[in-house]
Formats: C-alpha cells, sequence, structure tokens
C-alpha cells in the first residue's frame, strides 16, 4: 500500500497491521499446533505429554523400524534412547497397529498427559505420524540440543493423504549434487509427509550413475568442462555466493579442469534405502530417445549416423531403427532396476529432435516393415518397446507428456509437464492413462520464485476442470521439478525449493485452499526449524517493492519487515547491500535520481534477495490532443522467434487486429511470436499510476515517452513493475510482447495514488 505525505509528491510503503484482538481458533491453532502440511482433522486437547528418560515406546512388530527412527528422533534431544519395548508399560509412546484405518499413509495421533498413541494399519502412517510428533517438538530437536524434558501439547488427530503421489523431482546431470545432499532432500521432503523423490539422472550434460556394462558412461560421460551453464553461474556468482559452484565437485585431469562426478551403484543403494526407512520412493529416470548426448559422446554407436551434435533445438536421439540401440538401454535399465526396487521407472521421453530419424535407412525400414506412419509413431512405438521391456520385469513406465503424441498404449504413466499444452492430460485420461501433474507453471521450482510463488503452488489444482468425477481419479498426484541449469549448488538448490516445498506438500496432503491464511502463519513459526536444519531458504518477500519509482519534489521509502528478527540495509552508490550496510530509516528521503538497493539480512547475516530500486524525479506528463479515437489498441501479430524486443522493429508483420484487453489471444497457435499494442491509453484522473506487467516470455511498457516497465527477455512468468507521473487523459501506449514458446502469458494491471491493484479498464484503450 502506498500513502501518500503530499498530493502526489511523496511516498511510503507500509504493510496492513493485523489487529490485536483475541486470535480466531484457528489462528490460535496455527500458533499451538504449527503443522505443515495440516493434518486432516485435528482437535486441540488440555495439558501435555511430557517426554523423559524414564519414557518407554511400545511397538507392535510391524512397526519396529518406525520406533527406532521415533527413538533416533529422541535420542538428539535426549541425549539416550527410549526404552523399545513390546508390552503396555505406564507413561509410554504407543505404536499400535489398527486394521480399521484402511486409507494407505493415514494415522491417529493421540497425545493426553498419560500417553501418546500412534495408530495405523501400514508402517508409512506411523513414520508420518512420527514427523507429526517432531513438528511438535521444539526446535531444538533439530540442533541436537539434549533436554531433560520435552513437551508435547494434548491433541487428538485423524490424518491421511488426498493424493498418492507428492513428488520432488532433482536434476543431478546438469549440476551434480553429494550423497550427503541428496540425504539432507529426503529428510526434508519426509519432514513435510512427501513420497516420491524423482531423480534425474541422465541428460545432456552429464551421466551420474555408474553402469558397470558400459564404464565409459561414466568414465568420461560424469565429466565436462564448464559449460555454457556452468558460465552463466560464475557470471551471477560476482553479486550471489549462492551461484558459485560447489568446488568438490571441480578436478583436474589431464591439464584440464573438469567439472562432474557420479553415483556408484552401491552408493546410491545405500541412498535408496536411506529413503525408503523414511517412507519415500526413488524413481530413476534415465532420460532417452532424447536428451543422450553424454552417453552417445562415448558409444556413438547410438546414433543412425554415428553424429553427436545439437540440432535446431535439441540433440541429435538414440536411433530406434538399430537393435544395438535397444540392446544398449535393456542392458542400462537392468541394472538401473538392480539399483532401484521402485515399481516406477522413467524414461523421459521428452524434446527429441526426430529429423535424423527420417533420414535413416534403418528407421525407414523398420517403419515400413511395423506399419508405422509417422516420426512421432516411431518415438511411440521405441517407448511401447521399452514399454513392455519394463512389464516384464514387474516395473510401470513414467514418461513426459510428449510420449503420447504418436500414440501409447493406456498402461504406461504421463508425468504433464508442457503448461502450454493443457489438453495433454485430459487425453491421457481419456485414453485411459494414470497421470501426474507437474506443469512449468507453477511446479518447475527452478523458476524463480517471486512473491506470488507460494500462493500459486498452494492454490494449485491438480485436477483439470473438464474431467469428470470418475475420470479425475486417473490424476493421482503432483510434484515439483527442479532443473538444475542455473543451480551450481546445494545453497541455491536449497533457496528455489524452500519454502515452496511445504506449500506444495499441504495442498497435495490436505487440498484445503481456505486454510491459506493459517498455512502462512504457520510457515512464519516453520523458519525457525528450517534455520535450525541448516536449510538456505528463500526469505519472505519485503512487501510492495517496485521496480521503478517516480517523484516530483520527494520520495519517501520505508519497508516493514516480513518477519521478526529481519534487518533491512541499503546502498545507494550502486554496492550490493552486505552486513556493514546502513540499516534503512524509517523513511529514506530521496531528492534526486538514483538506484536505491535494499536487503533483508537474518540475525547470523544471511541476506535475502536484492531489490533494485530506480528512481527518478518527474513532472507529471500532460495528455496528447488527438482526432476522437476509436475503442481498442491496434495489434501488430509477428510470427517469429524473438529472444529481446528489439528485434521487433524490423520483423515482417504477419497480421493486425484490435483489442481492448492486454492478454495472449486465444487464437494464437503460434509456439514462438511477437504482438504490439499500439495506441493510447485514457486515464480518468491526475497521478502516480504503478504498472504491473507479468510476461511469459519478455515484455516492455511505454507510457509516454519513456520505458515504465521492462520486463524483456525469455524467462518464466514474472512480474516487473513501474510508475509514472499523468495527468488526466490519453498518453501514448506501446507494449511489446514475444513468447519464446511455451509460456503464453500476459497480464498488466495497475494502482493509482497507492490503492488496490486492478485490470486495466477496457474503455481505457483507444487508437
Amino acid at each position: 500500500m502506498i500513502a501518500f505525505a503530499k498530493k502526489y509528491k511523496s511516498f511510503k510503503i507500509v504493510l496492513l497491521l493485523v489487529g490485536t484482538g483475541a486470535l480466531s481458533a484457528q489462528a490460535q491453532d496455527a500458533v499451538k499446533f504449527p503443522l505443515i502440511p495440516y493434518p486432516t482433522q485435528l482437535v486441540a486437547g488440555s495439558g501435555s505429554f511430557v517426554i523423559t528418560g524414564k519414557t518407554s515406546i511400545v511397538t507392535a512388530k510391524e512397526f519396529t523400524s518406525e520406533a527406532a527412527e521415533l527413538n533416533n528422533l529422541l535420542l538428539k534431544a535426549l541425549g539416550k534412547p527410549l526404552v523399545v519395548a513390546k508390552i503396555n508399560k505406564p507413561h509410554a509412546i504407543n505404536l499400535v497397529y489398527d486394521a480399521t484405518i484402511t486409507a494407505p499413509e493415514a494415522y491417529k495421533l493421540n497425545i493426553t498427559a498419560q500417553q501418546v498413541t500412534i495408530a495405523a494399519k501400514d508402517p508409512a502412517g506411523v513414520f508420518h505420524a512420527v514427523e507429526t510428533i517432531r513438528q511438535l517438538l521444539p526446535v531444538s530437536v533439530e540442533r541436537g540440543v539434549v533436554n531433560e524434558t520435552l513437551v508435547l501439547p494434548a491433541a487428538s488427530i485423524e490424518d491421511q493423504p488426498a493424493y498418492a503421489w507428492r513428488g520432488m523431482h532433482l536434476d543431478v546431470s546438469r549440476h551434480f549434487f553429494s550423497i550427503a545432499y541428496l540425504k539432507k532432500f529426503i529428510d526434508r521432503m519426509a519432514l513435510y509427509k512427501m513420497n516420491k523423490l524423482h531423480l534425474h539422472i541422465t541428460d545432456d550434460q552429464g551421466w551420474r550413475i555408474e553402469i558397470k556394462k558400459y564404464p565409459k558412461l561414466t568414465e568420461e560421460g560424469a565429466w565436462r568442462t564448464f559449460n555454457n551453464q556452468d558460465s552463466a553461474c560464475m557470471k551471477r556468482a560476482k553479486d550471489n555466493p549462492d551461484f558459485v559452484i560447489d568446488k568438490e565437485h571441480i578436478v583436474q585431469r589431464n591439464g584440464k579442469t573438469m567439472y562432474g562426478g557420479f553415483y556408484t551403484q552401491q552408493e546410491m543403494k545405500g541412498v535408496v534405502a536411506y529413503a525408503a526407512a523414511r517412507h519415500i520412493d526413488i524413481i530413476p529416470e534415465i532420460d532417452m530417445p532424447g536428451h543422450m548426448m553424454a552417453a552417445i559422446n562415448s558409444y556413438p554407436f547410438l546414433t543412425c549416423n554415428g553424429e553427436n551434435s545439437w540440432g535446431k533445438l535439441f540433440t541429435k536421439p538414440i536411433c530406434p531403427g538399430l537393435e544395438t540401440t535397444y540392446e544398449f538401454a535393456q542392458n542400462v535399465y537392468s541394472e538401473i532396476m538392480d539399483i532401484f526396487p521402485s515399481k516406477y521407472i522413467h524414461i523421459g521421453g521428452d524434446e527429441v529432435d526426430r529429423t535424423d530419424w527420417g533420414k535413416s535407412d534403418a528407421c525407414k525400414a523398420l517403419m515400413e516393415r511395423e506399419g508405422i506412419k509417422d516420426l512421432p509413431a516411431l518415438q511411440s512405438y521405441f517407448i511401447n518397446r521399452m514399454e513392455k521391456f519394463f512389464n516384464s520385469k514387474g516395473r510401470k513406465l513414467i514418461g513426459w507428456d510428449e510420449i503420447i503424441e504418436g500414440g501409447i498404449s493406456p498402461t504406461a504413466i504421463i508425468m504433464y509437464w508442457r503448461a502450454w499444452v493443457p489438453d495433454a492430460p485430459v487425453k491421457a485420461v481419456k485414453n485411459g492413462n494414470t497421470v501426474i501433474m507437474t506443469p512449468g507453471e507453477p511446479l518447475y521450482f527452478d523458476n524463480q520464485p517471486d512473491q506470488y510463488s507460494i500462493s500459486k503452488v498452494y492454490h494449485f489444482n491438480p485436477i483439470p476442470k473438464v474431467l469428470n468425477a470418475e475420470e479425475a481419479k486417473s490424476i493421482i498426484g503432483a510434484q515439483a521439478n527442479i532443473w538444475t541449469e542455473m543451480i551450481p549448488s546445494e545453497k541455491r538448490a536449497d533457496y528455489m525449493y524452500m519454502p515452496r516445498l511445504t506449500a506444495l506438500a499441504e495442498m497435495l496432503w490436505t487440498t484445503q485452499q481456505d486454510k491459506y491464511d493459517s498455512y502462512l502463519k504457520r510457515l512464519v513459526q516453520q523458519y525457525s526449524r528450517m534455520d535450525a536444519m541448516n536449510i538456505n531458504y528463500r526469505l519472505p518477500d519485503l512487501p510492495g517493492l517496485l521496480n521503478n519509482y517516480v517523484f516530483i519534489d520527494e520520495g519517501k521509502l520505508s519497508i516493514d519487515r516480513p518477519l521478526p528478527g529481519l534487518t533491512i540495509r541499503y546502498t545507494t552508490d550502486g554496492s550490493l547491500p552486505g552486513a556493514k550496510s546502513p540499516e534503512l530509516p524509517s523513511p529514506l528521503s530521496i531528492k534526486k535520481a538514483e538506484l536505491v538497493r535494499v536487503a533483508a539480512f537474518t540475525a547470523n547475516g544471511a541476506r535475502g534477495d536484492v531489490y533494485n530500486l530506480n528512481y527518478t524525479q518527474q513532472q507529471m506528463l500532460g495528455p496528447v490532443k488527438v482526432a476522437p479515437p476509436k475503442p481498442g489498441l491496434a495489434c501488430s501479430y509477428y510470427k517469429a522467434f524473438f529472444k529481446q524486443i528489439a528485434p521487433m522493429k524490423d520483423a515482417k508483420v504477419d497480421s493486425t487486429f484490435t483489442t481492448n484487453t492486454i492478454a495472449v489471444p486465444a487464437t494464437v497457435k503460434a509456439p514462438s511470436f511477437g504482438i504490439t499494442y499500439k495506441g493510447y491509453i485514457d486515464v480518468p484522473a491526475d497521478g502516480i499510476y504503478n504498472f504491473y506487467l507479468t510476461c511469459d516470455d519478455g515484455g516492455v511498457l511505454q507510457i509516454g515517452p519513456g520505458v515504465t516497465v521492462d520486463n524483456d527477455g525469455n524467462h518464466s512468468a514474472q512480474e516487473k513493475s513501474g510508475q509514472v507521473a499523468l495527468k488526466m487523459g490519453l498518453h501514448p501506449f506501446l507494449l511489446n510482447f514475444i513468447e519464446g514458446g511455451g509460456g503464453y502469458t500476459l497480464k498488466l494491471q495497475y494502482s493509482l495514488n497507492g490503492s488496490a491493484r486492478q485490470d486495466i479498464p477496457a474503455e481505457w484503450f483507444k487508437n
């Protein structure tokens, strides 16, 4: 909210504060029971259960492993293990087998002053109850601080997940992550009741798992000289140490600096066992037939012509017309299945450049022999043949949603990611396939988070609206994907998925979107636990900031802290704010055009995002006089690919149209294009106007003679903002938008003199 000290002369950024009256019952529960995900049903009790060194754990024989996990948790806090028994004891924590609890992973947890009872039918349910207890225990448990007693608040909980598939994906090919980090990742998933870890083990940039029959896959394919993604990370590391490549994965070989690493089969079996103890299933992905450059470099017989290079968009794939390809694939997957007991195996199947297949005599012969009509169907032949091999080994095949394009068997599982193909999951369901939802927006956690990210994840509905209740059963859940081209370190990975993981966990466990306010209160309390676990999470956004500001006489900047204990520091000399930079006064007076850089700092010196606030002194722009204008904006459509806005001015216009709405037209089907919206905006009052431009990919807004919002470039959906001081009347309006392929997101909102933001009325647009 922006409040003006003088009319249109200055501004102050403030937060609306919650009143100090009594908290609602829901808010009280959020404070007393800061659980994420929130249980299906929780009734607060009176009193508490006190755990001491004399407390016993009494367990049914079915839950011996879970009793050990509970004991390990309490050992860190009490300094010694509890006695584990199989007969009732007073003042005990009881793990009880209950055949009446039929839902998978469900549990009941009853905490009274006398005892704690965990009841479940399956071990996963008991383990989830243990993680609930973990979140109710003091944060000091995570640090291993020894206490004589631990206190659990009394409560009765009945809990079960809404979705069977609650997943996270981690790409270890683009940048490599240690065994120790994989275990940390698993621990964090377990804390929030996630149950599927999809490991993307191979890609063009690196092969990360030992295959004994093909040793060169890791001897050569696990290592590379620095590539363009590494260089981009190094460039960003100058301003942000989270982009420094983890040095433990850099070695010297034959006089060259090499980056990489791989997991031995024995190491990975240890990770699989570690995850299984926490009831997390690890699903391996060996991506093929595309994304195989790391393998083809060492085994060029895999391609149709022996070439290994980038095509127009993607790398050359392996050849489905050669029997040696299937021999290789089956040998690799046989070893993978020996490492990973999961019934699911992910084959990838995305982004395949099929050009060389159409030129291959072997592929042509196969297509004629098998009656395959086109190249997408040839890819389906490969996938279907591999699925039969998987099934013969008792496994189920998962593939990215492209595998449905040439026809796919109804027994394959489809992982939907292409948000710009909204009918893909619907087609898959109607084909009889099971579907897992992973759309890039909002579930690609490698996309830069912003002030809307958590809300988007929390309010994501995995069920497409067009599906009926019976069809909806084919959607078994969702997962977030972390692609690591620009995630070179463990700290950067933490930042990208935390705290978004908590929103996903709650959405998939409860689907109770009306608990969002409660969730935010609980999340605030979770931050201290994340601190104790040494998670480099993203600090909450500084509220209400824009990218570009204008002032007439004087600007005044003041920012409320989003969390207690944070300090907001700033610079005006262009340097990055540091732990020794001055603390932002309330307010900071601004009397000249300058760049103010601000960031929040925790008590231990960790820095949040750096915000660049550009201030410009400006007199109010007067309206322009034109002949009576017509409604709407004049638009030019360019059917071409643009990396930036600038080349649009020299591009050929494919068509023109008029619109009074700033959005990607429903009629646009091209994968890449540009649109120019040109005319006037007719503002009804004098004032300082804020404009908020969201684009995927890029856009630049000009109102009057200069740029108001610069959101240029190819990127995922992100919002940029700016101000301009306008007098009532018509002002020149120009918006250039580019779509690189996949996002189709364009949105423009405004606010006036600090009012709530809203869509621009259609009648404001003229040409």
